[in-house]
């Protein structure tokens, strides 16, 4: 178990703003903060993040919770697993031993598979560095071709660049005697084995590179062979695995997120030397999709950070055309796509070493062009004075120009389209036409086919369902989060008159987790240990969700109001006891009315002329007690 107040250590220094910063673009607005929502596709902001509430909240798919919570989702962590994310990150000393040798195969036992590839690729991050770095062949061989490729020494340490030394088994027996299973090294595709059964290195007599999540986690490898060997292949990656998944990531994310987001605009090459290059030249907003054809997941991470993207294109014309249309993916999940190509012979790794720093800029800066006037203009030289390949190239540049989501930018596109290509313009508007009218009916179909899914987990979209209806229970819990601490005539505090309240007019409260937390407040009042926003960075990520949606749901009150209307609004909370008092009505005036109901179901049921005096006496009594109610709280009652 960990202690309570190491739980409290760390929920208290983890920023919800820095924690999901480290994945999403977030913009200052109020006090708030708002980014693209990480776990569904959309192309508005409606994920929101409260730095002074410690909450964040998507108002598209209903996602909510505190840091803890974020941490969860975006891993695939549990609770613990979550807590130790955010202790490594903020350097918070985990409550465990030291284990040794022996005791760390019981250890990878216990952990679940996600969670040992973790730790085994930590030990290797750090073994192929060591090797690169104080082994001599390391140094001969991997530290003299990065020196070569004219990387400097903080730049290597940066990217954790390594090297695996040339023999068949030095890194296995390494991690052997670091204790580590051998089908789980195995399993992390560190090691294979032969059809005789032999084990060998995956990566022996390669430079290594590190393949980092979002976030700065080691999850992959990626091993460049430097011989001239055809037996052997240019580069060998990490298999697919718990941990790693090649479509869902970007090599070079996690150095360059913090200035894409300053920029505004990412850099798209396609090789690791191309990253590390332009990164050490001082343009760290560059990321590359390691050798793959773009993929949907990429683009969705892109879109985390930026809708503007640039793709730098090596100097080999056959190449460019070839990946010309993985591009228009990039376009169809509404970003914004400008190319650069450089000259024959060049990519930009090379370029970049070749121009400089400060003339390599320059030159992204001249020469990005809008990628389907740039397309337009390439395919037009094929095409030359050919009829048919004119046709063919208008058909590939109006399938381009459909896949933009936004009606005034593909206007704009068709009219520069129409001058490049010398075509009628009307005739391109009709062809895109026709296009998206099939691509809408085809979604038409796929919508009717698919089932609809859940955009919550499971045990808690029951939970929130409740709150479509259960306003008054909803709005006595936001009151008693926000103010349960603030003092009130005659009683300990706001907490300790909302739950009197509610005993002495015996409202029963039908949600589970408002039941709960009424529950656990009543145990810190008797103890003399009230603290509300304690349920913010509750252990029950359930509670911490209500919470946070709930924490969420209220309006910010435009300053401007009182110019414009001339009045003075109240701060809020200047007058949180009678909100408490006006609520607590509410909640009784709800109650009065399901007992109404309940009333007129047992006058069906009686039997007797004294059932049916009785139950007519009760109904006159919840009647004058309901326009009573409703008198004091202000609603009026539609007979």
């Amino acid at each position: 178990m960990i202690p309570k107040s190491k739980i409290e250590e760390i929920v208290n220094a983890a920023r919800v703003e820095e924690v999901v910063g480290d994945y999403v673009t977030l913009k200052k607005r109020g006090a708030s903060m708002i980014g693209l929502c990480p776990f569904h596709n959309e192309k508005t902001p409606s994920f929101n993040v409260s730095p002074v509430r410690g909450i964040y909240k998507c108002f598209g798919c209903g996602k909510a919770g505190n840091a803890v919570n974020f941490v969860m989702e975006m891993e695939h962590l549990n609770y613990i697993q979550s807590l130790k994310h955010l202790a490594e990150k903020y350097n918070i000393e985990w409550p465990e031993q030291e284990i040794t040798s022996e005791e760390i195969e019981a250890e990878r036992q216990k952990a679940s598979e996600r969670e040992s590839l973790q730790i085994i690729n930590n030990f290797t991050e750090k073994y192929f560095a060591d090797i690169l770095e104080n082994d001599e062949e390391g140094k001969n061989i991997g530290l003299s071709y990065f020196e070569e490729r004219g990387f400097r020494a903080e730049t290597i340490k940066k990217f954790k660049l390594g090297y695996s030394k040339d023999s068949w088994n030095h890194f296995y027996d390494t991690a052997l005697k670091a204790g580590f299973n051998p089908e789980l090294i195995k399993k992390s595709g560190l090691i294979k084995e032969n059809e005789q059964g032999k084990i060998f290195d995956a990566y022996r007599g390669r430079v290594m590179f590190t393949i980092h999540s979002v976030s700065g986690k080691p999850i992959a490898f990626a091993g460049r062979f430097l011989k001239k060997d055809p037996k052997s292949p240019k580069y060998v990656n990490s298999p697919e695995t718990e941990l790693y998944h090649k479509s869902n990531e970007l090599y070079g994310l996690y150095f360059a997120k913090q200035s894409i987001s300053k920029t505004g605009y990412v850099y798209l090459v396609e090789g690791y030397t191309d990253v590390i290059s332009l990164h050490q030249a001082g343009i760290e907003n560059t990321v590359a999709s390691s050798g793959t054809s773009l993929t949907e997941n990429q683009i969705k991470l892109i879109r985390r950070f930026t809708e503007n993207v640039c793709v730098l294109y090596d100097g080999d014309a056959a190449g460019i055309k070839a990946s010309l249309r993985g591009i228009d993916m990039l376009l169809e999940g509404g970003l914004n796509v400008k190319v650069i190509s450089f000259p024959d012979g060049e990519d930009p790794d090379s370029y970049c070493k070749k121009s400089g720093p400060v003339e390599f800029a320059e030159y992204l800066d001249k020469n990005k062009k809008d990628f389907i006037l740039f397309k337009t203009a390439l395919l037009l030289e094929d095409a030359g004075n050919d009829p048919v390949k004119k046709a063919q190239l208008i058909r590939d540049i109006v399938e381009s120009i459909a896949k933009v989501p936004d009606a005034i930018k593909r206007s704009g596109f068709i009219k520069e389209s129409a001058k490049i290509l010398k075509a009628d313009e009307n005739l391109l508007i009709n062809e895109t036409n026709k296009i998206l009218r099939n691509k809408n009916l085809q979604t038409k179909n796929v919508i009717a086919d698919v089932p609809k899914e859940s955009n919550y987990r499971d045990e808690i979209k029951e939970i929130l369902d409740l709150q479509l209806h259960d306003h008054q229970e909803k709005d006595i819990i936001r009151l008693l989060i926000e103010y349960g601490d603030k003092p009130v005539e005659g009683f300990k505090n706001a907490a300790h008159f909302i739950l009197n309240e509610l005993h002495v007019k015996e409202i029963d409260i039908d949600h589970p987790v408002i039941a709960d937390i009424i529950h656990e407040t009543a145990d810190q009042l008797e103890k003399d240990e009230l603290n509300m926003m304690a349920f913010v960075n509750h252990t029950n990520t359930i509670i911490t969700t209500f919470i946070a949606t709930i924490l969420s749901e209220q309006q910010e009150i435009s300053p401007h109001w009182e110019k414009r209307f001339d009045i003075i609004m109240d701060a809020p909370g200047a007058n949180y006891i009678s909100d408490i008092e006006s609520a607590i009505t509410r909640l009784h005036l709800k109650q009065i009315e399901k007992m109404i109901l309940s009333n007129q179901e047992e006058f069906n049921k009686a039997k007797t002329d004294d059932e049916f005096d009785m139950l007519q006496k009760v109904h006159k009594h919840l009647i004058e007690l309901r326009q009573e109610l409703s008198h004091k709280s202000g609603t009026v009652i539609i007979k």
